[in-house]
């Protein structure tokens, strides 16, 4: 996995790792959100998508990584709904275990953030995708209170 970083540039997983590592040093005893949310955008070539990874210092800011990947069109709102959630799973898990590895996991409470509201033609979709983040063992939002994807991820799809 290769991330996007506006301060640092390109970076692995593992240096992903360290620079988590490295900002919970900064301020120690303050209170870590990891947040994951993906957004996407269909073209007639492709969808695009981007997962946002932030890194929220409760009360004190953030900083957020980004992860491009490019799929064939899908043009059905569940279909993109359903990969887009697919997508912050997977990389909430693999975030988790490296967490686990580096004993970072304990800093940070973990989030998914779904691009679906109470209004509008995703609303029908909240229980299901709520539902898949849940049985995953995670913390769950949605709009508005998912920036990580209606806006940060947002941000980069287009």
């Amino acid at each position: 996995m290769i991330f996007f970083s506006p301060t640092e540039g390109q970076l692995s997983l593992e240096e992903l790792m360290q620079t988590l590592a490295n900002y919970v040093l900064e301020q120690p005893e303050a209170k870590y959100k990891l947040i994951i949310g993906t957004d996407s955008q269909t073209t007639a070539q492709s969808t695009h998508f981007v997962t946002a990874i932030v890194a929220h210092r409760v009360g004190k800011g953030g900083r957020f990584f980004i992860r491009h990947q490019h799929q064939r069109p899908m043009f059905s709102l569940r279909q993109k709904l359903i990969h887009e959630t697919a997508l912050s799973l997977e990389t909430i898990t693999k975030v988790q275990a490296e967490l686990l590895a580096h004993d970072l996991l304990f800093n940070y409470d973990l989030e998914v953030h779904v691009d679906a509201g109470h209004r509008g033609a995703t609303r029908e979709l909240i229980r299901d995708l709520v539902g898949l983040v849940i049985t995953s063992g995670f913390t769950a939002k949605v709009k508005p209170d998912s920036f990580a994807a209606s806006s940060v991820a947002d941000r980069f799809t287009r």
